[in-house]
């Protein structure tokens, strides 16, 4: 089954997933429908945030991706209504975002260079699944 994921400078060295942090938890959503995750895009561009790329991968491949890193895989059907202020977030994003500034930027790299060691992890796996 193909789903839809939001990717960061899909395709680069730099490239990189949205996620969420929920409880302590990593979440990476999966939506069914394509017009959702555009929707979820137009949302946090409206918010300031970077504005991702709607990609179409398998939902085996995003799980596996997921386990692999100790994320949490969400799927979002198409019509998802959500009964929790949890779930809302499935559909819309957080008020308010952490910082993401340029990962690759090498002045930055002593005080990021766990977050950088991790996002290379993420790129590499991401590669892996293209």
């Amino acid at each position: 089954m193909l789903v839809h994921v939001l990717l960061y400078e899909a395709g680069t060295e730099s490239e990189g997933i949205h996620s969420l942090e929920l409880k302590g938890s990593t979440v990476i959503l999966m939506f069914e429908d394509k017009d959702d995750a555009e929707r979820y895009c137009g949302l946090l561009e409206a918010q300031d945030f970077p504005t991702p790329s709607v990609e179409e991968l398998t939902r085996r491949d995003i799980e596996a991706f997921c386990v692999e890193a100790g994320y949490e895989a969400r799927f979002v059907e198409k019509g998802f209504i959500p009964s929790t202020d949890e779930e809302r977030l499935m559909i819309s994003p957080p008020l308010s975002n952490l910082e993401v500034g340029n990962w690759n930027n090498q002045d930055n790299i002593n005080q990021q260079s766990s977050s950088s060691e991790q996002l290379e992890d993420i790129k590499k796996r991401l590669e892996n699944l293209l």
